[in-house]
């Protein structure tokens, strides 16, 4: 750019002194200028400072952060708080890949994130990106990424969020080659649930086959996957839903289905190996009577009761989840050998995010609502 000035200041010089190199007698003679050599001068400056403005204004241009669509809340809330706008496209590190997002699910979970009641302890921080589970394409790699490259269509569960927007930077810990079976607005179903499922069933309670499971809210978006998980591995399941979902129970492979608005699910399951609660509360505290002596209670939203486990001889875990490269390509090979599939109960635009965390906040949705953000690469 300083190239560019000096050059246009030569020509300024030259056309000041009538289109010739400047001489000794120009210097000393500028009392002699006359009328027409002073316009010729003022014209010279107007179109200098123009030119030098443009190409200033351009350089700066050139050096702005790209920008992208997102939706962020700048404090915490309700839903509401939800801004859709555009702010700067991240830059991934060295150990970070840039995936351009095509679609992100939304959780139960998110409104709790949101509402900033935790953020200490899930280490969140204000302005905030919402979209914990994503699918899309690696757009950039890091100097220090080795197994992911450009053009790698892929889906997982971002530590921090950041989902919900048209570009999000990731660990390659973080996310694994998509489902080929599956398209990545389906895939954007898979990661959250399906990873607190696996964790929960296989890596806490370790199930065997030919030992039976109660799992509570089976219509949703761990439930669904817990079952289908669950039967893969040889067991036996008994699953609790709402009326309306008693034939999802069926479809996903339940043994038993328990409709709670009629049946009290503790006269059904009695002497269980493992029970799995999304619910909590009430829902707990009947379920230590169904469990085995040597069984065990996991709950995604409450400590099991530590004086009720010691009575009955039972173990409990309060489930968290965290992504996990390795689970996520073991749960993709059930997913393209048929065992498991997603339940996509709605799509919505990136712009309906306040609809699609009012709607998790109620936590009777069935399966999966997903956020489409981008379209899907062609072939």
């Amino acid at each position: 750019m300083n190239k560019c000035i000096r050059t246009l200041i030569t020509a300024l010089i030259s056309q000041i002194n009538g289109g010739k190199a400047m001489t000794a007698g120009l210097s000393s003679g500028l009392s002699a200028f006359n009328a027409r050599q002073f316009m010729q001068m003022r014209h010279a400056c107007f179109a200098f400072f123009g030119i030098a403005i443009f190409i200033l204004s351009h350089g700066a241009r050139a050096q702005e952060k790209p920008m992208m669509k997102a939706v962020v809340a700048h404090e915490y809330g309700a839903p509401e708080v939800l801004k859709f706008e555009e702010v700067p496209r991240p830059e991934p590190k060295d150990d970070e890949a840039l995936v351009r997002v095509i679609a992100s699910g939304v959780n139960p979970a998110d409104p709790l994130t949101l509402s900033g009641k935790y953020a200490k302890e899930f280490g969140t921080h204000l302005p905030l990106i919402p979209g914990y589970e994503i699918a899309g394409v690696v757009e950039k790699t890091g100097a220090n990424i080795t197994k992911l490259k450009v053009g790698d269509a892929v889906y997982g569960y971002p530590t921090f969020g950041g989902g919900w927007a048209d570009y999000v930077t990731v660990k390659e810990w973080e996310v694994a080659a998509k489902p080929k079976s599956l398209n990545l607005v389906e895939a954007a179903a898979v990661p959250m649930g399906a990873l607190t499922a696996w964790q929960s069933l296989v890596d806490v309670a370790k199930l065997q086959p030919g030992q039976t499971i109660l799992i509570h809210g089976g219509s949703g978006g761990v439930g669904s996957f817990a079952i289908q998980i669950a039967k893969a591995r040889g067991a036996r399941v008994i699953a609790t839903a709402s009326t309306a979902n008693q034939d999802l129970l069926k479809q996903l492979g339940a043994d038993v289905a328990v409709d709670y608005t009629k049946t009290r699910f503790e006269d059904v399951a009695k002497d269980v190996d493992a029970v799995l609660d999304p619910v909590g509360k009430e829902t707990l505290a009947r379920s230590y009577g169904a469990v085995k002596k040597g069984g065990i209670v996991m709950c995604l939203v409450a400590l099991p009761d530590r004086a009720e486990l010691q009575k009955r001889g039972i173990h409990g875990a309060a489930i968290s989840v965290h992504p996990d490269a390795a689970d996520l390509t073991e749960i993709a090979r059930l997913i393209d050998a048929g065992k498991i599939k997603p339940t996509v109960t709605q799509v919505l635009p990136l712009s309906e995010a306040i609809a699609a965390q009012q709607q998790a906040a109620t936590h009777h949705t069935r399966g999966k609502v997903v956020l489409r953000i981008g379209d899907e690469p062609k072939g």
